[in-house]
């Protein structure tokens, strides 16, 4: 227990364009997917699906990416193209978390809550792997024509990307809220 929670107080995103070589491996990444599944699920309904984003894919995606911005922003400088072009490669792999929310009698926020959870848990299992990972949404994730590329149906949203691989410097600490600016504890009214 003592390895595990020290661990979780080390954790710490790191920018994807600062993630190099090595990435996980195959098996690594079973284990850090399986990982990531392991999350509150009322109902077992799995209101999410990822989709792996790698090797040559990772290319032919920020080119799509490419034309998208060019459709939304024509007039976008080449410079700006460029960065969006490398989008998926500034990472050796991301994994594109997909919210599915299922009708029913379980609540929609319910089935939101446990899709972050799947996130915050793969990255949690890519920092136990010994790789370093950052959950990010940035403007792509709310494009509906990438939603189509990736073949989301009605319904589905994208909960953001997991970029991971290995840090290519040390990330900064950065200022955390004291448990105590958060915490308040509820007593019984006196009446």
């Amino acid at each position: 227990m003592d390895d595990a929670l020290t661990l979780l107080l080390k954790r710490r995103s790191v920018l994807a364009r600062n993630l190099g070589e090595p990435g996980p491996t195959p098996a690594e990444l079973d284990s850090i997917l399986e990982a990531g599944l392991r999350v509150p699920d009322h109902g077992k309904l799995g209101p999410w699906r990822l989709i792996l984003i790698q090797g040559e894919a990772r290319a032919a995606l920020g080119e799509i990416l490419v034309q998208i911005q060019r459709h939304d922003e024509p007039e976008a400088p080449a410079a700006k193209l460029d960065l969006t072009r490398q989008t998926f490669t500034r990472a050796p792999l991301a994994v594109a978390v997909v919210s599915s929310i299922k009708p029913g009698k379980i609540p929609d926020w319910e089935q939101i809550l446990s899709c972050g959870a799947l996130c915050m848990n793969l990255l949690n299992a890519v920092h136990a792997a010994g790789y370093s990972g950052q959950w990010l949404t940035e403007w792509y994730s709310y494009a509906p024509a990438l939603a189509d590329a990736l073949g989301l149906v009605e319904g589905e949203r994208l909960a953001g990307f997991i970029y991971m691989g290995s840090a290519s410097e040390p990330p900064a600490e950065r200022v955390r809220p004291a448990v105590a600016e958060r915490l308040s504890i509820w007593t019984p009214s006196e009446t």
